[in-house]
């Protein structure tokens, strides 16, 4: 865990942005910050982007995928395919006014003078940026979040998913150019408040080309070379590729998303049975890991809809108080390089990545190979690979992570049953989209509103 404090951090900003009119004027330490420098708005950056990637948006998606299941309360609503325009709007306003913003923020204030600091602050947007657009289709994008420069941008322009895929592609072109750039060219070199990399942009550069990879093949049924410039990208990793994490703490300001909902709100989310069986039914050594067992030593799933709170919790590999959890990752990108070989007809090269995606993340998780399960599981040939195959086992790999509800919307891998239970709304139909914020529907009269949540977003459709 990095030295730097998240809680820290937090209170720093209050102090300098909310009591500096009651300091003015007199004399300060030099020890104390007065203004907001890069460092400290990466560190803040990085911890937003953590929630994004981990907060409300994902609990909702990993239920409608039925990695997990809600329970009671409010996650009880989302399994029964309640999705209102209210529900995610801090979600929604965290990305824009925590992350997006404040992107912005620092690409200004690095400017020219730390090409570094910038290179990362256009990744970062990319990333969130993406979240917005895949869970609400056409948003804010070219106007968003300059409200600093005038009343003009208060109101900003939605654009279409299309232009904002555009966009996300030129976001991550520059921060690769950026990331070319030599040491000496920068004033200020990022380190320590970058909890992702610790300032390595090396990685931050290979991070850049998993994620125009991710987005190409997001756009397969829109682009027809979308394949080809998956390889292209995934073709400019070097050895220094490495995960990028969301990385957590064991203070309380600092603790695990998962963890921290499970303790506060014990009895609102179980592990899914889609997922826990699915798991049974391969004899899969990550069960354990990803899956809690309940007393007796079962693994036990709660069906759609069954309100099943005497079911399994989310396991420790990911849901203990300072688990990292994968933003981008290797073996994502192993998944990537399998659908777009096969998308290109070369099935041998599709299932040798398929392989190798299995063997990574079994590796990863339990920490030893499991030569039965890669015998059974992770030994496609060019005669057995398919999309299904591919699928399913990157909806297993990449637990309780976002990517896995954007997999299902575009291929409607793996099957799932919807939940049909007496108190299901939405005509039973698991929501492919979230709605307007209703906030932006009220407030912001340039917004595109869609509020039918069974629509697809564009590169779904």
């Amino acid at each position: 865990m990095k030295k730097i404090s998240f809680l820290l951090i937090m209170a720093v900003l209050f102090f300098t942005t909310s009591c500096e009119k009651y300091i003015e004027g007199y004399d300060l330490s030099p020890n104390s910050p007065t203004e907001v420098t890069p460092a400290l708005l990466l560190a803040t950056i990085e911890v937003s982007t953590f929630a994004t990637y981990n907060g409300g948006v994902n609990r909702a998606a990993s239920v409608f995928t039925q990695q997990i299941e809600g329970t009671a309360e409010q996650m009880k609503d989302v399994a029964n395919y309640v999705l209102l325009e209210g529900d995610n709007l801090n979600e929604w306003n965290s990305i824009y006014t925590d992350c997006i913003v404040e992107c912005n923020t620092l690409i200004d204030l690095a400017g020219d003078a730390n090409p570094y600091y910038v290179g990362i602050a256009k990744v970062i947007k990319a990333m969130n940026l993406s979240v917005a657009t895949d869970m609400w289709g056409d948003v804010p994008n070219r106007e968003a979040g300059l409200g600093i420069k005038g009343e003009e941008y208060f109101s900003p322009n939605y654009d279409s998913q299309e232009t904002v895929y555009q966009d996300l592609q030129v976001l991550l072109s520059e921060a690769i150019e950026l990331f070319g750039k030599q040491a000496s060219d920068n004033v200020v070199l990022p380190a320590g408040e970058d909890f992702i990399f610790g300032g390595n942009v090396a990685k931050w550069k290979n991070t850049a080309w998993i994620l125009k990879a991710r987005f190409a093949n997001r756009l397969s049924k829109k682009d027809t070379g979308s394949a080809d410039k998956v390889l292209e990208y995934l073709g400019n990793l070097d050895a220094s590729a490495a995960d990028a994490m969301a990385i957590f703490g064991t203070n309380s300001a600092e603790l695990n998303p998962w963890y921290a909902f499970n303790n506060e709100r014990g009895t609102y989310i179980r592990m899914g049975a889609t997922y826990v069986d699915l798991l049974k039914s391969i004899n899969d050594p990550r069960l354990p890991f990803f899956c809690d067992s309940v007393p007796g030593g079962e693994y036990i799933g709660a069906a759609p809809g069954s309100e099943n709170t005497a079911a399994s919790f989310t396991g420790p590999f990911y849901s203990s108080a300072a688990s990292p959890i994968p933003l981008v990752s290797l073996v994502e990108a192993k998944f990537l390089e399998a659908e777009a070989q096969l998308r290109k007809g070369n099935t041998a090269a599709a299932a040798q990545a398929h392989n190798d995606a299995i063997k990574a993340s079994v590796l990863q998780v339990t920490g030893a190979d499991d030569e039965a399960y890669y015998a059974a599981q992770a030994s496609e040939t060019a005669q057995s690979i398919s999309l299904a195959k591919i699928m399913t086992h990157k909806y297993v790999a990449l637990f309780l992570q976002l990517e896995n509800y954007n997999d299902w919307r575009r291929t409607g891998i793996p099957a799932l049953t919807p939940n049909n239970g007496p108190n299901v709304e939405n005509n039973g139909r698991i929501p492919v989209r979230f709605p307007t914020p209703q906030d932006e529907r009220i407030n912001n009269p340039n917004a595109t509103v869609n509020q039918d949540i069974n629509q697809p977003v564009w590169w779904a459709s």
